[in-house]
């Protein structure tokens, strides 16, 4: 799905302007691409306030009053506009942060960057939750990773701190170096010492820590790959011995050596998700041969979900549709009423989803078989 007009390409952006400016755009652009995290999409006027500040029209600290005012000035506004509220402010205060020289390796620091974002959205900014948590994944089949509890949080940060802390890197290969860092950011996410917001700040934190330790840190993989970013977290820390998973840190470790080590590791969603047998996509240069055969029915179905998880769509609406691709035929006839037996949501969610596999021109009406129906493409 193409961007919206109003969105900017921070690749072209950061190609034609001054390089004085190449690390405000990047900031920008992993400011805006890790809202994606929670399905959040950010307002045409923040793509405007944004583009002022990578101009050097305005500066930062001028950039978020705006935005601060531009929503002041609403007096109805509709869940959308509510979620584009968080979008906006939570990118620009992440611009502001990644801008800055200023760092500290504490959890008080960790902490302090949850209040920044998040002050004034969540009642909870820059407190540790006092309850237990347990969140659906989608790469889980709705299974929950087991989070640090409550009553522990503080303890269990001071210790992954101090052990960190501790910790020497001298002498160690880079292969040894990555290894260690997903496992301390994997630990550091999964205490999810926040009732919400834990992502985002564990990757503006990464970020900072990174580059006080002397990596030059390209924001832009997180800016691209936030919700794998995500889901990499997800599957380094879970573990079903019954189903035969165990933590698997390997999803976690390729985003890290692609961006400290320059790698080009494939970074899918669907390859992490518990249930994929299927093999890595490769480039086939080979021509077709006289025999070769059809498509395989998984092979089908990998081509929709790859074409579902690189769309612009926001996260819960990708769940939803990759949950009715894995729970219908391909070769079935469908409509609102079978989306909404998959899916389990309601009608106008369902008919939704339908013009969404629509636009990504995955599935085509259906003639004679009632209003509404619609097949998979073949």
């Amino acid at each position: 799905m193409e961007k919206k007009k109003f969105e900017l390409d921070f690749d072209e952006y950061i190609r034609h302007t001054e390089p004085s400016r190449h690390e405000m755009s990047s900031a920008w652009s992993t400011a805006i691409g890790l809202q994606q995290v929670d399905g959040l999409t950010p307002s045409k006027y923040l793509f405007e306030t944004a583009r002022r500040n990578i101009d050097g029209d305005i500066t930062i600290d001028e950039a978020q009053k705006l935005i601060n005012s531009y929503y002041e000035s609403k007096t109805e506004r509709n869940d959308d506009e509510d979620d584009a509220e968080e979008a906006d402010k939570v990118s620009a205060r992440i611009a502001k942060i990644l801008s800055e020289k200023s760092f500290n390796f504490s959890p008080s620091y960790l902490i302090a960057i949850h209040g920044k974002l998040f002050q004034g959205i969540y009642k909870f900014a820059g407190k540790i939750r006092d309850y237990d948590i347990s969140k659906k994944e989608w790469v889980l089949n709705g299974a929950s990773v087991m989070y640090g509890a409550a009553f522990e949080l503080k303890m269990a940060l001071d210790y992954d701190f101090e052990q960190e802390r501790n910790f020497i890197y001298g002498g160690l290969s880079m292969d040894q170096i990555v290894e260690h860092l997903a496992y301390f950011v994997s630990r550091l996410w999964q205490i999810h010492a926040f009732g919400e917001g834990n992502t985002r700040t564990t990757a503006v934190f990464t970020i900072k820590y990174l580059r006080s330790m002397g990596f030059k840190v390209s924001n832009d993989i997180f800016a691209k790959n936030s919700w794998y970013f995500r889901n990499a977290l997800v599957r380094a820390n879970y573990k079903n011995l019954q189903k035969g998973i165990d933590k698997n840190p390997e999803f976690l470790e390729k985003f890290f050596r692609n961006m400290l080590m320059g790698e080009h590791n494939e970074l899918k969603n669907r390859f992490m998700h518990v249930d994929f047998k299927g093999q890595k996509p490769t480039i086939n240069t080979q021509k077709p041969t006289i025999g070769n055969e059809k498509p395989t029915i998984e092979t089908k179905k990998a081509k929709i979900e790859l074409a579902v998880e690189e769309s612009s769509f926001n996260k819960t609406a990708k769940e939803n549709l990759l949950k009715f691709v894995r729970g219908v035929e391909l070769d079935e006839i469908f409509g609102v009423s079978r989306v909404r037996e998959i899916v389990v949501c309601g009608a106008s969610s369902a008919s939704a989803a339908l013009k969404k596999l629509q636009a990504l021109n995955l599935i085509e009406p259906v003639v004679g078989h009632g209003k509404g129906k619609f097949r998979f493409k073949e």
